[in-house]
């Protein structure tokens, strides 16, 4: 009896033996798609929830979110050629400097799909762009500074990639939408996505500009650091903070009236449709593709009363 159960189990872990290449072969089969970010951010957890979802409804297809070490050009390189030399079909990145990484964006965009979100690279063979207009975000931010500022101030900003097109675009934009004005922008610090040197360059700014009466922060983890800074120094509610995306800190701050107000985008949506329109185009549907290759999602000012609204819309997306 001890025999035929040894030889029972022996035939049963063989067919399972047998079956695990089919799985593994099966699951190979699958085409796959990623979502390449620029640097560690929880501003891409919303964009990780709309990659779940669009994996949910497509599961004919495998779905990736990737993060790179570190917020560098030649990391960012190396894990998209390492996601083409696995077989990758398509991918989405936002790119940490598209002006110095033509080449390389290029070399990925002959071998796959490549669509960019974010930070838009157009002198490179990408699909499509889909994300926020920048210059549109940065002219919000100038309409929250003139509403904070009727009698005008020194505004000093804060960024991570200084290279990258979309902070280009929103420091543009908002300067754009000073003119006129008696606000200016006089300054931007970046801090090349590193945590610890964005609440440094707030503290230095402090002791540099004691007349600044306004800050901004550029990426979402900017101003979660100017609203420590500020809290440290026991400036905070006394220089006017306008803010982008939704940090917790930073919606924290819209509500109890220390951060004037925030400039949100959508990277669930860019996750979402961008996944989907990849998906799309790689079955020969190209006609989510407009003929100038921008896809817009438009940013949305937050405010005081909003925020309450706008947190319970988060967690309905991230399905909690």
């Amino acid at each position: 009896m001890k025999q035929l159960k040894r030889n029972a189990a022996l035939f049963f872990a063989g067919l399972m033996l047998s079956a695990a290449p089919a799985a593994v072969s099966q699951a190979a089969d699958k085409p796959t798609l990623a979502f390449v970010v620029n640097g560690a951010s929880d501003f891409w957890k919303a964009a990780e929830a709309g990659v779940k979802k669009a994996q949910s409804e497509m599961p004919d297809y495998q779905m990736e979110l990737k993060y790179p070490e570190q917020a560098a050009v030649a990391i960012q390189q190396r894990l998209m050629e390492d996601l083409v030399s696995a077989g990758v079909k398509g991918i989405m990145v936002s790119a940490v400097d598209p002006k110095t990484q033509t080449d390389g964006l290029n070399k990925i965009g002959s071998q796959t799909a490549l669509f960019t979100t974010d930070s838009d690279a157009p002198k490179t063979n990408r699909v499509a762009y889909i994300g926020s207009s920048n210059v549109d975000a940065g002219m919000q931010a100038a309409e929250i500074a003139k509403k904070a500022m009727p009698d005008g101030g020194k505004c000093i900003g804060f960024v991570g990639l200084l290279g990258a097109d979309n902070a280009k675009e929103r420091i543009q934009g908002m300067k754009d939408g000073l003119k006129g004005t008696k606000i200016e922008l006089t300054d931007v610090r970046g801090d090349d996505i590193d945590q610890t040197r964005a609440k440094k360059n707030v503290e230095d700014a402090l002791v540099a500009s004691p007349d600044v009466t306004c800050m901004v922060g550029f990426y979402s983890y900017n101003t979660p650091r100017i609203y420590e800074a500020l809290r440290d120094a026991g400036k905070l509610g006394q220089i006017t903070v306008v803010g982008f995306d939704d940090d917790p800190i930073t919606l924290g701050g819209v509500k109890e009236g220390t951060v004037a107000a925030t400039v949100v985008q959508q990277p669930f949506e860019w996750a979402y449709q961008g996944m989907k329109l990849m998906a799309a185009y790689l079955k020969g549907d190209k006609s989510g593709v407009p003929s100038n290759g921008l896809i817009i999602i438009p940013t949305v000012i937050i405010g005081k009363d909003d925020v309450d609204k706008y947190a319970a819309s988060l967690k309905a997306m991230a399905g909690k």
